[in-house]
Parts: C-alpha cells; structure tokens; sequence
C-alpha cells in the first residue's frame, strides 16, 4: 500500500532527475562505443568455452546418470537377496532330488 502511495511522488522524481542525468548520458555515449569490442570478446570467449565445456558437461553428466542408475538398483535388489539365496536353494534340492535314475 505504502508503495502506491508514493507512486506519483517517485515517478515525478525520476524524470526530473532524468531529464537532469541525461546531458551526462549523452557525453557518456562515446566511451560505451569504446566498450563495445570488450564486450563482443567476452561474448566470444563464453561462447567458445561453452562449445569446448558442453560436451565434456554431457558426458559426466550421462556417467552421473548411469551410476545413479546403478546405485538405485543394487539399493532395490539387495534387500532381496536373502529371498532370492532361499529360493536359489529350494531350487537346487528340488533338483538333486529330481535327477533321472539310470538303473
């Protein structure tokens, strides 16, 4: 509420005071050209460091994913294996006990 309040009053200020900066802004203009080539070679730079990171980032990104992949299953089959080593040996006597006798 206190900020619609002082809506009017802050917008008159800003253009007075920005009608008073811009004399300055225009003698500035010149030194911003001047700046212009830094900028382009640092937009250079990040672009052909994100080229040569991009796919070193995908990569450990993927073997992130594979050994996230990996740790959630062995984290789901290990509580199983005591059932799965009873099952394995019910299997194996019902087996022995199954062989074809030759007489």
């Amino acid at each position: 509420m206190f900020w619609l309040l002082t809506l009017p009053f802050r917008i008159v200020f800003c253009v007075l005071f920005g009608l008073l900066m811009l004399p300055l802004a225009i003698l500035a203009l010149p030194f911003a050209f001047l700046a212009l080539p830094f900028l382009l070679l640092r937009f250079i730079l990040k672009l052909t460091f994100a080229a040569v990171m991009l796919p070193v980032a995908l990569l450990v990104g993927g073997i992130g994913i594979a050994v996230a992949f990996v740790a959630v299953v062995l984290a789901l089959a290990v509580p199983l294996l005591p059932f799965a080593f009873l099952a394995f040996c019910v299997w194996a006597i019902v087996r022995m006990l199954n062989r074809p006798r030759y007489v």
